[in-house]
C-alpha cells in the first residue's frame, strides 16, 4: 500500500537576471544581457518539469531586470510583495527568488535584515544562462526550491542556495564572474548541502536574522538616507569621501586596506565627516577578516564593520540610520547581527 504525501507550495517569484536570460546561442555566455531574450518567471518554470516533483510551485512576477538595476525602492516593494503573499497564502511553505548574481547577496542581506514573516526564503539564479551548454539554472533552481519547502529551513533566515550549497545571507559573498560555485561563506564555510537524497544542514546563523532583525518595524515605503562606499587604495585622498558628502550621504562605509586601513588623507576627511555628524563604519576591502572596535575606532567615533562586505555594512547602516542617529545603537547593530 503506497502513501501520497502533498508537496510543499512554494512561491517562486521572479526578479530578472541570467537564471531568466536566453542567449542568442547554446555557447552564448557573455552577450546575453545586452543581445539575448528574457523570459518570464512561469515560462522558467516551463522548462524545468521536474520542479512537479519536489513542490507545488505558484508563479509570482515582480521584476525582469539585470540586478545591477535595482534600488533600494525595488528591495522595499519586494519585501512588501513578499509579506502581502505570506498573509494572504499562509498555507505557502517557502518563498523562492530568482535573481541576478551580481547583487543577489546585497538583495538577500536586505531581506535577512528586515522581514518579518514566518516561511523560508531562499534567493538564487544562475551563472549561465538557460539556453547554455551546462545551464547550471535548472539545478539551482531545483535545490532552492527543495530548500524553501523544507520545514527544517525555517528559523534559519533568508538563505541562497547555488551549486547544491545553502549558505545564510549575512555571510554570503560572490566571488568569480565565471564559475559556477561563485558564491561563498568565506571564514564560515557552508549552511548546508543539498544533496541528492535530502537537506543537509550543518550550522544555524549567530546573530540576529529574519524574523527577528532590529528592522522589521521600519514601514514598506521607508526611504533610509543616502550611504556611500569610499574604496582604499595606494594613494587615495579625500576625492571620493567629499564627492559623497556633496550627494547628501548620510553614512559612508570605508573599504579601507587590510585590517581596516585608510590613507592619511582619508583618515582626516573621515574624522571630519564624523565630527560634523556622519556615520562612519571602517570595514576592510579583504574578503577574509574582521575590523574590530580597537581604541583608535572607538576614540575618533568610527563604527567598527566587523566582518562585514562593505556593500553588506552599507545596507546595515542605511538602515539603522533610518531608526536612530545614536552611535552607540549603531554600534549594538554591527555587534548583534
Amino acid at each position: 500500500m503506497s502513501t501520497t504525501f502533498a508537496l510543499p507550495r512554494v512561491a517562486i517569484i521572479g526578479c530578472g537576471g541570467t537564471i531568466a536570460s536566453l542567449g542568442t546561442s547554446s555557447t552564448d555566455l557573455m552577450d546575453y544581457p545586452e543581445h539575448g531574450s528574457k523570459l518570464d518567471v512561469a515560462q522558467i518554470l516551463a522548462r524545468v518539469p521536474e520542479i512537479a516533483g519536489v513542490a507545488e510551485a505558484v508563479p509570482v512576477p515582480f521584476r525582469s531586470v539585470g540586478s545591477n538595476n535595482l534600488t533600494m525602492a525595488d528591495w522595499f516593494e519586494l519585501r512588501a510583495t513578499l509579506r502581502r503573499l505570506s498573509r494572504e497564502q499562509p498555507e505557502l511553505a517557502g518563498f523562492v527568488i530568482l535573481h541576478g548574481t551580481a547583487t543577489l547577496e546585497e538583495t538577500a542581506f536586505f531581506l535577512n535584515l528586515t522581514l518579518d514573516i514566518p516561511q523560508t526564503v531562499v534567493l538564487t539564479g544562475s551563472q549561465r544562462p538557460l539556453s547554455a551548454v551546462g545551464s547550471d539554472a535548472p539545478s539551482n533552481l531545483l535545490g532552492a526550491i527543495r530548500v524553501a519547502g523544507d520545514a527544517d529551513a525555517r528559523g534559519r533566515g533568508v538563505l541562497v542556495v547555488f551549486n547544491d550549497g545553502i549558505y545564510p545571507a549575512r555571510d554570503v559573498i560572490k566571488v568569480s564572474t565565471l564559475r559556477l560555485d561563485t558564491f561563498r561563506s568565506m571564514d564560515h564555510g557552508v549552511l548546508g548541502t543539498v544533496d541528492p537524497d535530502r537537506i543537509r544542514y550543518r550550522r544555524r546563523p549567530e546573530g540576529r536574522h529574519a524574523p527577528g532583525a532590529a528592522f522589521t518595524a521600519l514601514p514598506d515605503d521607508a526611504r533610509p538616507p543616502r550611504v556611500d562606499i569610499a574604496y582604499s587604495y595606494v594613494g587615495a585622498d579625500d576625492t571620493m569621501i567629499e564627492a559623497a558628502l556633496a550627494k547628501g550621504a548620510q553614512g559612508i562605509v570605508s573599504a579601507g586596506l587590510a585590517p581596516g586601513l585608510v590613507t592619511q588623507a582619508e583618515r582626516i576627511a573621515l574624522e571630519a565627516a564624523i565630527a560634523g555628524g556622519i556615520a562612519v563604519v571602517q570595514c576592510t576591502r579583504s574578503p577574509l577578516g574582521s575590523v574590530a572596535q580597537r581604541r583608535y575606532l572607538q576614540e575618533t567615533g568610527f563604527i567598527a564593520g566587523e566582518d562585514f562586505s562593505p556593500q553588506k555594512a552599507r545596507i546595515l547602516l542605511a538602515l539603522g540610520l533610518a531608526l536612530t542617529r545614536d552611535l552607540a545603537a549603531l554600534r549594538g547593530f554591527f555587534a548583534t547581527h
